[in-house]
């Protein structure tokens, strides 16, 4: 009796305690969802005050996730504006010293100077004529005027008085193609008819290195049209088939593959040059290349130099002085 009194109390205890627990879980069921409701709703009225409006997806895509372009492209066109032209008709060599004074030879081999901007300041005219086929001014000090019909190098100060003149038959034999001027006061010269680099000592007035190209340049006809140096390596620039690079002793280090060139300029670590209506970056290091597109009036440029501040495009008709 006591056992089945036992039973049936526990039997009444768990139906009573299934319906209290059943009416607890609606209530809890039902102030969940009021809670739910309550939150939805106050975040969306805070979404709508906080931001009006749903920004573009390329504002909050990730870096690392924006899509590469598919193939390199011309970069859009440099901010160029110019700022004057220079009518000096059919200007030859041309160069740019540290301080961005621009130093051009005219159609009857004349030497003039510019200040970056491209105001005239002086201008100097040699007593015997000839033609100079290379102006170097990267030397802080003295400016390199090669006269090849003369093979004859003249430095000159920044003020274009004359300082030395070197007539290079009475030191070597051959037909010297191209010269340059080391930050070390000693030239550069690139004798065509032995195919050989030199370093000549103007102060000694004597060779003192040798590099021959025989084998380098194998069977094949080179069209030497540019020598520099810079950052320590010197640059040879061959028309039919690229560029040679030397290091500072002349000794040869590889050859970059731009034929077709006449002239190269160097700013910071990249050597540029112009090709096809537009302006090529060649990175000395990365070894990457990049491309800027020019002003549509400058079509018709055949060379170009870079300052700080300024760029200069030569035409047949004069220089325009762009800023940069």
């Amino acid at each position: 009796m006591m056992g089945t009194t036992w039973l049936c109390s526990i039997s009444n205890g768990r139906s009573v305690g299934n319906r209290v627990a059943q009416r607890h879980s609606s209530v809890a069921r039902a102030a969940a969802w009021a809670a739910f409701l309550f939150v939805a709703l106050l975040g969306t009225g805070l979404r709508a005050k906080a931001q009006p409006t749903v920004p573009a997806a390329a504002s909050v895509a990730p870096a690392a996730r924006v899509a590469a372009p598919a193939s390199p492209v011309a970069a859009p066109a440099a901010p160029w504006s110019l700022v004057r032209t220079i009518a000096l008709p059919n200007p030859g060599a041309a160069s740019l010293d540290r301080r961005g004074t621009l130093y051009v030879a005219d159609a009857q081999n004349n030497l003039h100077q510019y200040t970056p901007d491209g105001q005239p300041l002086t201008t100097y005219s040699a007593p015997l004529p000839g033609h100079v086929a290379q102006l170097e001014a990267w030397n802080l000090t003295k400016l390199l005027a090669f006269y090849d019909d003369r093979q004859e190098v003249l430095l000159l100060d920044r003020f274009l008085a004359p300082l030395t003149q070197v007539r290079l038959a009475d030191y070597l034999d051959g037909l010297i193609r191209v010269a340059t001027l080391a930050p070390d006061d000693k030239l550069w010269l690139l004798n065509e008819s032995d195919l050989t680099l030199r370093q000549f000592d103007s102060g000694a007035q004597r060779l003192v290195a040798s590099t021959p190209l025989d084998l380098l340049v194998g069977r094949s006809r080179p069209d030497f049209r540019f020598l520099r140096q810079y950052q320590n390596n010197l640059y040879l620039v061959d028309y039919s088939s690229g560029i040679y690079v030397f290091d500072n002793l002349g000794t040869y280090r590889k050859k970059l593959p731009f034929a077709g060139l006449n002239q190269v300029g160097f700013r910071g670590d990249e050597l540029y040059f112009l090709r096809d209506g537009a302006l090529h970056f060649f990175h000395l290091y990365t070894l990457t290349e990049r491309t800027v597109a020019l002003p549509a009036e400058a079509g018709a440029s055949r060379l170009i130099l870079l300052g700080e501040q300024y760029a200069y495009l030569f035409t047949a008709a004069g220089i325009a002085v762009y800023q940069l």
